[in-house]
């Protein structure tokens, strides 16, 4: 690993750490992440982790340029990962249905796969939360199997329902709020993925895992979840 820093503006700057995405990632990722606030204390305004970045958003009235350099330089010098399951873990019911995951009979052609076999792959892995972004408590998720990975929409639908679970190329999401958006869509999670009153607001935080399980119609309503069609809510 060898860290490269970026300037973003006059009182941002990026840490790359790695070139490539990858779950090995987040645990360097957590520590530099955690080397960094300690560092700047006070001085830091926010920092965003990513998939292989960091960016630091620091008080100019408090920090110079140059001084912001420095203690990124200290921060990450003898890094040494976080050991692994450091996060929560988090178990997030699925309805995989076409009415509400329209996609999953694409993904289902492109892959040569049963849907019944889309569903049990999507649901057996544990996945990463590697960032939050796009919409409050959007968290990015991966790495799906290499046989689900499947582009984006070409044209992203206007709106998108709250708890719709996706992918996109490798990536998976379940949308926290009704937004616009075009991933693949494959079904719904009730659960509650943003929340004002909770503290940090979204339900899931880099570094934690999820694992999809899927459940009956049956329950997924007695779990509060609305099965209004996708194209119903459109």
């Amino acid at each position: 690993m060898k860290p490269r820093i970026e300037v973003v503006a006059i009182d941002c700057l990026m840490v790359r750490l790695f070139d490539v995405i990858a779950e090995a990632n987040m645990p360097w990722m957590l520590a530099a992440t955690q080397r960094l606030r300690e560092g700047f204390g006070a001085a830091l305004v926010d920092l965003v982790p990513s998939y292989t970045t960091l960016m630091v958003h620091y008080d100019l009235t408090a920090v110079s340029p140059a001084q912001a350099r420095e203690l990124i330089d200290q921060a990450l010098t003898d890094l040494q990962p976080q050991a692994q399951g450091s996060g929560q873990c988090h178990v997030l019911p699925v309805w995989y249905d076409l009415s509400v995951g329209p996609e999953l009979a694409l993904l289902s052609q492109r892959s040569g796969l049963s849907i019944d076999e889309v569903i049990r792959r999507h649901s057996a892995h544990e996945y990463q939360v590697f960032a939050l972004g796009f919409a409050p408590g959007f968290a990015f998720m991966g790495l799906v199997d290499e046989i689900l990975a499947t582009p984006r929409l070409n044209t992203p639908r206007k709106r998108v329902a709250a708890g719709s679970v996706g992918i996109a190329e490798r990536q998976t999401a379940a949308y926290p709020v009704v937004s616009p958006g075009g991933w693949n869509l494959i079904g719904r999670t009730p659960a509650k993925l943003f929340d004002r009153e909770r503290d940090g607001y979204s339900l899931m935080q880099p570094g934690d895992t999820v694992r999809f399980e899927s459940v009956s119609h049956a329950d997924f309503i007695n779990l509060g979840g609305d099965d209004t069609p996708l194209e119903a809510q459109a």
